[in-house]
């Protein structure tokens, strides 16, 4: 596989979950082994928020990159932390 043909792959983490797709690599100048993956992850339409992934993380290539880990949002932990909103229900019997 090309350098280019990295940029633009949908990632996914190990929850099959997408979070974003390949904006940059990192090379290794002296053996020309690639290290990491920068991902612009999927927040918002101007977000330009973006991780790095150590080469060892990705656990498969192909027609998308699927990593052996999970990438939680900042979002998706503010979520978790809320408590959840109580709900009552009434049961009408007959």
């Amino acid at each position: 596989m090309h350098a280019k043909q990295f940029f633009g792959i949908t990632v996914l983490d190990k929850n099959v979950k997408a979070v974003g797709k390949v904006e940059d690599i990192d090379i290794d100048t002296e053996t020309g082994d690639v290290t990491s993956l920068i991902i612009s992850l999927n927040k918002g339409l101007f977000s330009n928020d973006a991780i790095e992934v150590e080469f060892e993380n990705i656990d498969t290539i192909g027609d998308y990159i699927l990593l052996d880990t999970e990438i939680v949002k900042e979002e998706e932990v503010e979520e978790e932390d809320e408590e959840p909103e109580k709900v009552t229900v009434e049961v009408e019997e007959e």
